[in-house]
């Protein structure tokens, strides 16, 4: 994915605010042998791209001052209430670059499993992306959770996943992650009415005049 960049000049919290008045955003990039580089971008181009998967969970291509330099987005700071961008920021990568980076995970089949088809089970997400460490240019867009086989009552953990080659999980000592559970429906249980006792008079018979 590729997007365009401009060099900032001025720098400061007032530069900024009218930077964000001109319907820009700033931004760094910086990493590798270069100095880091103050940047601005066209606001709404920069929002529409955040909304996509792929630009938070993939090497970008960014056009600066006429070179294309490869990059990962790092950080995004968001206004509190208005929909709008503070700031960026991106590191510079290449094929030597060694990287931690969450990348989302993606389920499929699950509605094919014998959990859903005929239990009816509930598939419970407990983790939507997972922690990866790699070289950037292996850097998977997505890692694919294969949920055909599932059962009712399974736990599908971390461990379990199957990487792409080169890619190692990030688990930060923590060897029992869960990522999905498969949840049998809830069954509503049938209470049924109190019966209410008989009247005296009923169980004995009406008395004789």
């Amino acid at each position: 994915m590729q997007f365009v960049a401009f060099e900032r000049a001025k720098q400061g919290t007032g530069a900024s605010r009218r930077l964000r008045n001109t319907g820009r955003a700033p931004g760094i990039v910086f990493g590798g042998e270069a100095p880091p580089v103050t940047i601005e971008l066209d606001h709404n181009a920069l929002w529409h791209a955040l909304k996509k998967e792929t630009f938070h969970a993939s090497i970008l291509d960014m056009e600066l001052a006429g070179q294309v330099h490869k990059v990962l987005l790092r950080d995004v700071q968001y206004h509190p209430y208005k929909p709008q961008v503070l700031h960026v920021d991106f590191q510079r990568v290449d094929e030597k670059t060694r990287l931690h980076k969450k990348v989302p995970l993606h389920f499929v089949n699950a509605e094919n499993s014998e959990a859903v088809k005929t239990d009816r089970c509930v598939i419970n997400h407990v983790m939507t992306e997972i922690e990866v460490e790699c070289l950037a240019m292996q850097l998977p867009e997505f890692i694919e959770v294969d949920l055909g086989n599932v059962k009712k009552g399974d736990t599908i953990h971390a461990r379990q996943l199957t990487m792409p080659k080169g890619i190692k999980r990030v688990t930060h000592g923590r060897t029992n992650l869960t990522v999905v559970t498969v949840v049998p429906p809830k069954v509503e249980e049938v209470v049924a009415a109190p019966v209410e006792a008989a009247p005296a008079d009923d169980k004995k018979g009406k008395k004789k005049k």
